[in-house]
């Protein structure tokens, strides 16, 4: 009989059905052997004890208690031993009642009182049939002796597998829901990766592109009405900066390479933004090529690239830069840009403690540009001497996702090296 101490499983329901037909089977057999074999004690006294014993099995598995309670339970079995004692006295075949009667205890009253409940059984048992003998043999105790071993072995193996059962259940609940945990951390995860590309997308590109093209209509504001041509010429730069915009824009949301690069290599990419820089803003800027050029993985052309707009895009808005110049360097095992201008420059310290927020944002991601790649990001800069932004990413397999990238600051003092201005 299951407890609701316990979870019913399926095999523990067939067994319940096995030790209620037992039972029955056995009252219903000493009644028949004592009706008919004439073997069995006084019909009418066997029909009565088993009766009363059936009666009181029967209540047992419909009260509730029983199933909640140790002490309802051995109430319980103390009615049933009465009657069973009343079975004993009437035939010597209420012996083989013992049997259900070890599992019933065993099951009911736990670990500890179970066995002593056992073995009292048991000796009733040996008592009764030594009684209804006449004599004590040794062979006679054997049965009840062994079948209680027996009940209690079974009983007992059959509680470790079920509490080995739950534990393996309960890991196993643990592990699926350790497993969804970490699923929705990765998923988490990913969707905070996503946004930081996605932001970094979005200042290296649309941000400083709209940045250029509010540049240049205010220079055309300031050029009208006196010099309509002048502002003609500006209103047309902002308008292919705008084009230019679009395009980036459609390409962006398609997750597609930056239209700069399509077709080209990272080199005419780069000439290509310093001379729209320069036609765009006024700024004059060069570019150095340092090395035998290789292709680079698309995910380090980007990188360079944005890095080299964000960081032109720091001088033309912030360092009041006469002039700037970018560098491309392919060296054995790694390729370095530089981008340096003779601006203002800024106080690097002052600047990295500033994260996000408008005119923020250009450095950061930089860095983490050139972190996800496994590069170095150096900032060299001092109020009045310009600043410098150097990033160096490994060339090799496997390179995208290495260790994360070192940053270097350049304290005030360092030599003039032309840079970004403030950090945006």
């Amino acid at each position: 009989m299951a407890t609701e101490r316990s979870r019913t499983t399926p095999v523990a329901r067939v067994l319940q059905v096995c030790l209620h037909l037992l039972v029955a089977g056995l009252l219903a057999l000493a009644v028949a052997r004592a009706a008919f074999a004439d073997r069995g004690g006084d019909p009418a006294a066997v029909a009565a004890a088993a009766t009363a014993m059936g009666a009181a099995y029967a209540v047992g598995p419909r009260l509730a208690a029983v199933r909640r309670s140790h002490r309802a339970a051995a109430l319980w079995l103390t009615l049933l031993g009465v009657t069973w004692a009343g079975v004993l006295i009437a035939t010597q075949d209420g012996v083989w009642l013992a049997f259900p009667l070890y599992f019933l205890e065993l099951h009911l009253l736990g670990r500890r009182s179970g066995p002593v409940a056992v073995g009292l059984t048991a000796v009733a048992a040996i008592v009764a049939w030594s009684w209804h003998q006449h004599s004590f043999s040794f062979a006679a105790s054997i049965g009840p002796a062994l079948g209680a071993a027996v009940a209690t072995a079974t009983v007992l193996g059959y509680q470790a597998l079920y509490r080995e059962s739950e534990e393996r259940r309960r890991l196993i609940d643990e592990l699926t829901a350790a497993r969804a945990d970490l699923a929705a951390a990765h998923h988490t995860a990913g969707v905070l990766a996503e946004r930081e590309r996605l932001a970094r997308e979005i200042h290296d590109t649309l941000a400083q592109s709209l940045s250029s093209i509010q540049l240049l209509l205010r220079a055309a504001q300031r050029a009208l009405p006196e010099r309509t041509e002048t502002a003609a010429g500006y209103v047309e730069q902002a308008r292919q900066a705008a084009q230019d915009n679009l395009d980036e824009a459609r390409r962006f949301v398609r997750a597609l390479t930056p239209a700069a690069l399509d077709g080209d290599s990272l080199a005419v990419a780069l000439e290509r933004l310093c001379a729209t820089t320069t036609a765009q803003s006024g700024l004059p800027v060069k570019l150095h090529l340092s090395g035998d050029p290789v292709r680079l993985p698309v995910a380090q052309e980007v990188a360079l690239l944005r890095i080299a707009q964000s960081a032109l895009g720091n001088a033309v808005r912030h360092a009041k830069s006469s002039r700037a110049e970018v560098t491309l360097s392919y060296m054995e095992g790694e390729v370095a840009l530089d981008v340096v201008d003779d601006g203002a420059g800024f106080d690097p310290a002052v600047v990295a403690g500033r994260t996000g927020g408008d005119g923020g944002f250009g450095l950061p991601s930089m860095r983490a540009r050139a972190r996800a790649l496994g590069g170095t990001f150096t900032v060299e800069s001092a109020p009045g001497e310009g600043t410098a932004v150097a990033v160096q990413l490994p060339i090799g397999p496997g390179t995208p996702g290495s260790p994360g990238a070192h940053e270097a600051h350049g304290a005030p003092g360092a030599p003039a090296a032309p840079g970004t201005g403030a950090a945006s």
